[in-house]
């Protein structure tokens, strides 16, 4: 019985793979044909296999089937299975256990074909969508097609229309002209000749041979419709590509002209010009201003035996050999006429009219110019001053009694000489501030050699009268000296003393100004372009170039093309001293102008031009000027390799690199004044770029490929330039003092300077014997005459005042003991370090040698 249920319990569990039949159920069976290359095929059979799912609560009918197919004994197999089942309680629980796994399974199986139903069921739908869609789509495009080739067969019908209509037009016109031609030349004598010609044959020649050429005449605009409009070009002629475009009527006039000269050979009309020369052209730029062909220029030169191509530059002489030679006539230019006419320009006496005048405040550092001009202002300038010292030209205007005075405060640190000149240079009249307590200083000298060498006149304001320690008549006497004369002294010179702190005798000074500018009767014409000087220059971050002038003559408008120097620009805006935008500046006037294309230096002069070509051709003139000046410079400082080497072996000169940025361009300029005067023929500092305007990424890398540090001078890095900085290694130095500036420079330099050698005497030993001793050497026997003798020490020996040998000693002993030093007067052994030729006689000079630190 255990096999007969052991074999039921694998009947039921294979029941559902229906395996060992004859013939399977359910199967359809078919042929294909498959296609291969060269037209090879095949037959293949394929059959589609229908199978049958039963749900979960269906009765288990086909799991009876196949007991009948394994048992041969149908009858006596199914009766005991079917008996023995609800008898039995162990057989059952894998019965029903392996009922609920195939439950299990087909619940599941039956769970996720129905989601895939579905899922496809969806896909149907967004399938049928989309080529509903897209069908919609495609007759969308059709229509729009359709819609187009309808417009553009009506636009060429149109344009056919009108062209037939034009055509009928001038049929007409022509068919008039014709009907009224019989009627002229009846009026004028009739041609004999056939082809009716200019020329007359006779007076009575009938009028039937006018009429016949002219009724052959309208078959030419007939019949040559398209080719007379084809070189138009029409929208339609330009999207088809049938047809290249005609030559043009002025070429075709072109091409006949030169084919009638080349047939008579007449040869073109000469033109002789006055070709203008500079210093150097090119040959194509040379035959372009003669109206030659450079062809005939260059075989010009080949006949002189000279092989040069169009762009070669020849020299202004060669030119005009070459301009005569051709029959023009030459007129000969330098680059520098360019500037003729910019500066200087004469004024009529009758458009002068009275100016301001304008005041430099000159003296000594820290002798209270600028707290003068403060007081004179009523405004507190000194205080945005770095340590109250003045750093830049300040130009200033202020007003008494209904008269202007311009005021200009230069530096009177000795770092700002050239600033102070330039100063002198554009002022009419010069105070010479001079402290009550502490007379006159180096820096007022100057000041007074600035004055005298620019020819204005003198005011002398003594400062600082209200002081315990204050003596004015010091200040006179000492002036006399420098050869100023003040009228206390008999002199002409105008002294006042003022107080700038308590405001003393300010409207004395200012009395004083308007007293002296009346005596120089200054005028101007404001009517005309404007002249000027650039007083100061800076790069502002959010203004761009900014440039402090000063007006000397005419008015400067904005929109006027301004030329300072090396860089030119539209001027956008007008700024005076106290921060307002202005419509004009006349003359005498200090203003900053905005528009510049690059910062000008401090100094230079600037003039208004007529257009953006000159004030173009005038800066890249003066650029090139100075480019070629810097590499003659550095040419010249360079030279070839061995007088560098050699420069290098012979002088020993080391240098400091610097990168330096400032705030203005006067300040880089009295920056780069005092580091030259540090130089010395050893060291010196080489300042390998110096610029207005912060410290940016830029300047650290060049910073890094030369080895500088970079100084700011009231300026500061932003932030990429300090991260740059700090991964590089290199260290950014800020001011906004120029003494601790030069200082730290001086003592960077000093540091390069190398040691100076100084060498100090001991004593002196005369040699009274010489002792050769086995395995040391030999031995000099000494006494020591002067000083004193120390181990160690550097030695000379001396014969006849000739120093025979310097070294070192090798031992010094005083009878058998070795010693660090003998007296005066005691005698002691020497032996020489490596030298032996020592003689009776011989003097042995001791000294000590010390390097010393040098500083400049």
């Amino acid at each position: 019985m255990s096999d007969t249920k052991s074999g039921d319990d694998k009947t039921l569990s294979v029941t559902p793979k229906k395996t060992l039949t004859l013939k399977r159920p359910g199967t359809e069976q078919g042929t294909v044909r498959q296609n291969f290359s060269h037209g090879r095929t095949k037959s293949v059979v394929v059959e589609t296999k229908k199978r049958k799912f039963s749900l979960p609560g269906d009765k288990p009918e086909p799991a009876a089937a196949p007991v009948s197919v394994f048992t041969p004994k149908p009858p006596v197999a199914a009766a005991p299975v079917v008996q023995e089942a609800p008898k039995a309680p162990p057989p059952p629980p894998p019965v029903e256990r392996s009922g609920m796994v195939l439950n299990e399974l087909s619940r599941n199986e039956m769970e996720a074909r129905r989601r895939a139903l579905e899922g496809s069921k969806v896909r149907d739908v967004e399938d049928r969508q989309r080529a509903v869609e897209e069908a919609k789509r495609r007759a969308e495009d059709e229509e729009r097609r359709k819609r187009e080739r309808e417009e553009s067969a009506r636009r060429q019908a149109e344009e056919e229309a009108r062209l037939q209509t034009e055509a009928e037009s001038r049929r007409r016109a022509e068919e008039e002209a014709r009907r009224r031609a019989p009627l002229a030349a009846e009026l004028a004598t009739a041609d004999d000749d056939e082809d009716v010609k200019p020329k007359r044959a006779g007076a009575g020649a009938p009028v039937r041979r006018l009429v016949t050429p002219e009724v052959a005449r309208p078959a030419k605009p007939t019949k040559g419709e398209e080719d007379r409009r084809r070189g138009k070009l029409t929208l339609n002629t330009a999207l088809s590509d049938e047809d290249a475009r005609a030559r043009s009527l002025s070429s075709m006039r072109r091409r006949q002209e030169k084919f009638k000269r080349a047939m008579h050979n007449e040869p073109r009309e000469k033109v002789m010009r006055e070709v203008i020369l500079p210093e150097t052209i090119t040959i194509q730029e040379l035959a372009q201003r003669m109206s030659e062909r450079a062809v005939d220029v260059v075989k010009f030169f080949m006949k002189q035996g000279q092989i040069l191509k169009p762009g070669d530059v020849i020299d202004a002489d060669t030119a005009e050999l070459v301009a005569t030679e051709f029959g023009h006539t030459v007129r000969r230019v330098a680059e520098s006429d360019i500037e003729e006419g910019l500066f200087n320009i004469a004024d009529r006496p009758e458009d002068l009219e009275s100016r301001p005048p304008v005041v430099t405040i000159m003296g000594h550092v820290d002798h209270g110019k600028t707290s003068l001009l403060d007081a004179i202002r009523n405004a507190n300038v000194v205080s945005g001053e770095a340590g109250g010292i003045t750093q830049h030209i300040g130009a200033y205007q202020v007003e008494k009694n209904g008269h202007k005075i311009t005021f200009i405060d230069t530096p009177g640190h000795a770092a700002f000489t050239a600033m102070r000149a330039r100063g002198a240079q554009a002022t009419d009249i010069a105070i010479l501030v001079v402290a009550a307590d502490d007379s006159v200083m180096p820096q007022t000298i100057e000041s007074i050699s600035h004055a005298k060498a620019a020819g204005v006149p003198i005011i002398v304001a003594i400062n600082k009268i209200d002081k315990p320690q204050a003596d004015a008549q010091k200040v006179r006497s000492e002036l006399l000296r420098h050869e100023v004369f003040v009228e206390s002294m008999g002199g002409e010179v105008l002294d006042v003393e003022v107080s700038a702190t308590k405001g003393t005798n300010l409207d004395k000074l200012l009395e004083a100004i308007l007293l002296q500018a009346e005596i120089l009767d200054l005028k101007a014409n404001p009517d005309r372009t404007a002249e000027g000087v650039v007083i100061e220059a800076q790069l502002d971050k959010g203004r761009g170039p900014v440039a402090t002038v000063l007006v000397q003559t005419g008015t400067l408008m904005p929109g006027d093309i301004l030329v300072a120097g090396n860089e030119w620009g539209r001027v956008r805006a007008l700024v005076n001293d106290r921060g307002e935008q202005v419509k004009e500046a006349p003359p005498a006037m200090p203003v900053e102008v905005l528009g510049l294309q690059g910062t000008p230096l401090a100094g230079d002069r600037f003039a208004v031009v007529n257009n953006e070509a000159r004030a173009r051709e005038i800066t890249e003139y003066r650029q090139r000027l100075a480019r070629e000046k810097a590499v003659a410079k550095h040419a010249g400082q360079r030279g070839s390799l061995e007088q560098m080497m050699s420069q290098l072996q012979t002088s020993g000169l080391k240098e400091f690199p610097l990168v330096i940025k400032g705030d203005v361009q006067g300040s880089i300029e009295a920056i780069n004044a005092a580091l030259d005067k540090l130089g010395t023929d050893e060291v010196r500092a080489r300042i390998v770029h110096a610029g207005a305007g912060g410290i940016t990424e830029s300047d650290v890398s060049l910073a890094e490929t030369s080895g500088a540090a970079i100084i700011g001078f009231n300026v500061r890095a932003n932030a990429q330039a300090r991260a740059a900085a700090a991964a590089a290694g290199i260290e950014i130095r800020y001011y906004s003092i120029i003494y601790n500036l030069v200082d730290d420079v001086k003592a960077a330099l000093s540091g390069l300077l190398s040691p100076e050698r100084r060498e100090t005497f001991i004593g002196n030993a005369e040699i009274l014997e010489i002792f050769d001793i086995t395995k040391v050497g030999k031995i000099a026997g000494c006494r020591v005459t002067e000083g004193k003798v120390e181990r160690g020490a550097g030695v000379r020996l001396i014969r006849d005042n000739v120093v025979i040998h310097e070294g070192t000693l090798k031992t010094l002993k005083r009878f058998k003991d070795e010693v660090s030093e003998v007296p005066g007067g005691q005698e002691c052994g020497m032996a020489f370090q490596n030298y032996e030729d020592m003689r009776v006689g011989d003097v042995i000079e001791c000294f000590r040698v010390e390097m010393v630190t040098r500083t400049l």
